[in-house]
């Protein structure tokens, strides 16, 4: 369901604004640009309801993870005393359970990274159709105004083709407001890239410091260094070590 109302968004964020304009000068009405708005508001709905539920996906599926590689962790550490005791019989009997518990440990950590991906996906796609519903209503406005211009100017033109219709005819006010309003539109999309790039870095940045930060916590495990923080650092440990066995 998601995916569906992801693709909805992303269809709204493409449109056109420039052909909107276009279309609402020839129609000599707003209409289009109304219903643009009121499908914006509709799916912005579904979308924050589907956010919340993804949000909580990604916490639930995190803590079962987290759990499950605290879990493995320990019998890891039983399995090392054992052997060390010369209780081989029950030493495999939890080397048999930690695999069990690192399997699901994994399948654990993939559903959590792939909802996290999801939830991702879904806070950029609000974002980026928040800015351009914003847009669209700004320059809904400006366009009612220049259609009351052009009908009060030109009350004989019963329809207004498009922007380019307009120029050349002299009339200079129209074409002023029309160059403005394309030139606003011009500044939302590169604000919107730029906005979108900058989300992108710091996804990124983040994920790589969480690697870093795991990595140095298996080396300090491993060297037998104190300052482990338990917790969150130990079910990275796990998620290193799971990734050694699979």
């Amino acid at each position: 369901m998601a995916q569906g109302i992801l693709e909805k968004i992303n269809i709204l964020i493409s449109a056109n604004l420039h052909a909107m304009v276009d279309r609402a000068l020839q129609a000599n009405s707003v209409q289009v640009m109304d219903e643009y708005i009121r499908r914006a508001d509709r799916d912005l709905d579904t979308l924050e309801t589907q956010i919340v539920t993804v949000g909580g996906s990604v916490r639930t599926l995190k803590r079962k993870y987290e759990e499950m590689s605290a879990a493995a962790e320990k019998l890891d550490r039983n399995i090392d005393s054992l052997l060390t005791a010369g209780r081989t019989d029950q030493a495999a009997r939890l080397q048999a359970e930690l695999n069990v518990k690192q399997q699901q440990a994994q399948e654990y950590y993939q559903q959590w990274q792939s909802q996290e991906q999801e939830y991702k996906r879904m806070l950029d796609a609000k974002l980026k159709l928040e800015a351009r519903l914003n847009t669209v209503r700004q320059e809904r406005e400006h366009l009612q105004e220049l259609l009351k211009l052009a009908e009060a100017k030109r009350a004989t033109t019963r329809t207004i083709r498009s922007l380019n219709d307009i120029q050349g005819v002299g009339d200079a006010d129209i074409r002023r407001i029309g160059d403005m309003i394309r030139e606003r539109l011009d500044r939302e999309d590169a604000q919107m890239e730029i906005a979108s790039m900058r989300l992108q870095d710091v996804v990124e940045d983040t994920i790589e410091q969480s690697l870093v930060d795991q990595q140095l916590e298996e080396r300090r495990r491993r060297l037998g260094l104190a300052g482990g923080s338990g917790g969150e650092s130990g079910s990275s440990s796990s998620a290193s070590s799971l990734s050694g066995t699979n």
